[in-house]
């Protein structure tokens, strides 16, 4: 087993606390590929050609497809860089995607995948578990940043959490990182759930018996600030605990992977004639999948948005999300060629849309101003850079560890 790693360091100095949190999503991961390419080239453009979203970010977090590009963004490369830059998780998508999810272009196969769902998996999950392995090699949970990815343990009926966080209070969490991908991405009738063991430091063995990371928080930024408030309340003296009243230091960007337009979704009548085959395949998805992944996930993007309007912080939590997608588009496992590139367009025209918040009332994204996403993102690549100026300055001055992450 890997040696653990060290106990997050408290923030020092009252410093703003950074997260960012991606959405599972499948295929649909390219849309938040695509925000995160622009975001890491505006900050390039501040500090340097060199500059990776790890060096910004005290944590980064992702379920099922998010969790995969966590895991890209965090994993040292022999250079302790980054594997990827972010540029380049779009690529990744678009040359491995129809290897992990094949297409049966034949006239039967509906019928086909149909018979898949009601027998096992709709994909054997071979090939993501061939390239996850090859990309992340015998990494652990020794990274560029923290990371907490959310997995669940069918065995336990209860969400498993990795998180570099944990590792020190419950080492039997250290595994290698590719498990971890390949746990959180096991969605429920897609791909084949994912067993193996970790041994504590005393050699007691446990298992882990995971599926999709999305059945326990699709969007998991609520299960990050969990995760930082508890180490930071628990590693720091009294003088740097958070409390309810500070959740205004965190500078949180939350990213989507895009749902179905309003009218594309089911209704009643039609869900009323479901039998267990209907809830479980429909045209290009699992309704009972989508259901639960949008359900957790509009309702953590709801509870965060009311308790940073309450601290009057609202310019500190920035979602990026696009619910106007249509047909194959709103799929997790479409990856035909045209499909994918049709996806890269999504999250490029997605910049160009305002930032907006859901209505619960009506489930519709709307507009809160007349910001583009592209402009908030800009503006969120300087405070970025200003809190990473910050740390650098007070480093010089305080000492090493005043500036070290969390």
């Amino acid at each position: 087993m890997q040696i653990p790693t060290s106990p997050p360091q408290p923030p020092t100095h009252r410093n703003q606390i950074t997260v960012l949190s991606i959405d599972g999503g499948g295929i649909r991961g390219i849309i938040p590929g695509t925000i995160l390419a622009f975001l890491e080239s505006e900050l390039q453009k501040l500090d340097g050609a060199d500059a990776r979203l790890a060096d910004y970010f005290d944590v980064i977090s992702g379920t099922s497809t998010g969790g995969l590009v966590t895991a890209m963004l965090t994993a040292p490369n022999e250079r302790n860089h980054p594997l990827f830059a972010a540029k380049d998780i779009n690529n990744f998508y678009l040359e491995n995607c129809p290897k992990i999810f094949p297409q049966d272009g034949s006239p039967f196969a509906s019928a086909a995948n149909l018979v898949k769902t009601l027998t096992g998996p709709k994909y054997d999950g071979k090939f993501l578990h061939s390239i996850v392995k090859e990309k992340l090699g015998d990494t652990w949970l020794q990274l560029l940043t923290n990371i907490v990815i959310p997995t669940f343990d069918i065995k336990r009926l209860q969400p498993a959490i990795f998180s570099n966080y944990q590792v020190k209070n419950n080492p039997s969490t250290d595994a290698l990182l590719s498990d971890i991908c390949i746990g959180t991405s096991a969605a429920p009738t897609y791909l084949p759930a994912h067993y193996f063991e970790t041994k504590d430091p005393s050699g007691k063995v446990r298992e882990f018996n995971l599926i999709d990371g999305g059945v326990a928080a699709n969007n998991p930024v609520l299960v990050a600030i969990s995760e930082v408030s508890k180490a930071i309340n628990r590693e720091s003296p009294d003088s740097f605990r958070i409390n309810p009243m500070e959740y205004g230091r965190f500078l949180v960007l939350s990213l989507g992977t895009g749902t179905a337009k309003s009218e594309a979704k089911y209704d009643a009548d039609e869900a009323a004639k479901w039998g267990i085959f209907g809830w479980l395949t429909s045209d290009h998805s699992s309704p009972l999948v989508d259901v639960f992944t949008q359900a957790s996930g509009e309702m953590v993007d709801f509870h965060i948005s009311t308790v940073f309007q309450a601290l009057d912080s609202e310019e500190n939590y920035l979602r990026i999300q696009d619910d106007t997608l249509t047909g194959t588009l709103s799929s997790v496992d479409v990856a035909t060629k045209e499909n994918l590139e049709n996806l890269v367009k999504v999250g490029e025209k997605l910049l160009e849309k305002p930032v907006s918040r859901v209505n619960l009332a009506t489930g519709v994204f709307e507009p809160i101003n007349k910001m583009t996403n592209e402009e908030a993102l800009t503006k969120f690549a300087k405070l970025l850079s200003r809190e990473k100026q910050l740390r650098e300055v007070r480093s010089s001055f305080f000492g090493k560890a005043s500036a070290s992450k969390l």
